[in-house]
C-alpha cells in the first residue's frame, strides 16, 4: 500500500508560522503521519532517511509547543517492543494541517498553472 507521505515535490508547500520559533510544515506532518501509519518513531524516520535522534527531536519540538503532546512514545526495554502514536490532539493538528494544506492548493492552483506555462521547456 503506497504511503500517504509519499514525495511531494510540486506545487504548495504550506509551513505554518504558530509564533515566533514555533512552525508545522510538511516535514513535520509528514513525520506525525509516518508515526500514525507506522505506530513507531523509528519506522517512521527511516521513511525518510532521518536519524532516529532527528525524528525524537522534532516530536519533543511538537510535544513542547502545544498545550497537550501529539505523540506519545513507550519505551521497548531489553525486548523490543516500543512505539509512538499519535494523541487524539495530534490527530486532529494533523487533520487541520492537511485540510489547510489542501484548501491553500485548491486556491493557488489556477494562478500555479499559468505560471507553469511560461517555464522553459525542457
Amino acid at each position: 500500500m503506497p504511503s500517504k507521505t509519499a514525495n511531494r515535490t510540486e506545487g504548495l508547500r504550506l509551513r505554518l508560522v504558530l509564533t515566533p520559533g514555533v512552525a508545522l510544515g510538511p516535514g513535520k506532518a509528514d513525520l506525525l503521519e509516518a508515526i500514525d501509519e507506522t505506530g513507531s518513531l523509528s519506522s517512521a524516520a527511516r521513511r525518510f532517511a532521518m536519524s532516529y535522534k532527528r525524528s525524537w527531536s522534532l516530536v519533543q519540538e511538537m510535544n513542547e509547543a502545544f498545550a497537550k503532546p501529539l505523540v506519545e512514545t513507550e519505551k521497548g526495554g531489553s525486548g523490543g517492543g516500543g512505539g509512538a502514536s499519535l494523541t487524539p490532539l495530534g490527530h486532529r493538528i494533523l487533520r487541520r494541517y492537511r485540510e489547510m494544506e489542501a484548501e491553500a492548493g485548491k486556491a493557488v492552483a489556477s494562478a500555479a498553472a499559468d505560471i507553469r506555462r511560461h517555464l522553459r521547456k525542457k
